[in-house]
């Protein structure tokens, strides 16, 4: 059996204000942003750069229950993980960019790691896998 997760939704304010943050701010790749008339919505992804693995929907919030969990969509934990083969000088370009990282750089048993924040607040690691960690070798090339 062969499966993957596609996409995973992040609920957004705004589309475009959110297309900036990622493609700007993180350098992500805009993928597709397409207009879907039949729900009045468009249907905006983006990536990492180069990356060929899942990528993030922004999900517009369309109704007053949504728009509660802008930015709190994990309640205030890490809610996605941003694996880098050079942690310095993304850590160093975001910082330049204005990312705020509200935990420093410190080194883990698993690799280098630090804790920032999206444009609505939601966490963040920008980390850096040990080459030898399980999950590191499936990224592999």
């Amino acid at each position: 059996m062969h499966q993957n997760i596609v996409h995973l939704a992040l609920v957004v304010n705004d589309y475009d204000e959110a297309i900036e943050f990622y493609t700007k701010k993180l350098n992500f790749e805009l993928l597709e942003d397409t207009y879907q008339p039949e729900q009045d919505k468009r249907w905006v992804v983006v990536a990492p750069r180069g990356a060929n693995g899942t990528t993030i929907l922004l999900a517009k919030a369309s109704k007053p229950v949504q728009k509660e969990f802008i930015g709190n969509q994990a309640g205030g934990r890490v809610f996605l993980f941003l694996n880098t083969d050079d942690f310095w000088r993304d850590y160093h370009q975001m910082v330049s960019n204005g990312i705020e990282f509200v935990r420093e750089p410190k080194q883990a048993k698993y690799g280098m790691v630090a804790v920032f924040k999206d444009l609505y607040g939601n966490l963040w690691d920008l980390l850096q896998l040990n080459q030898d960690h399980h999950i590191a070798k499936r990224f592999e090339k």
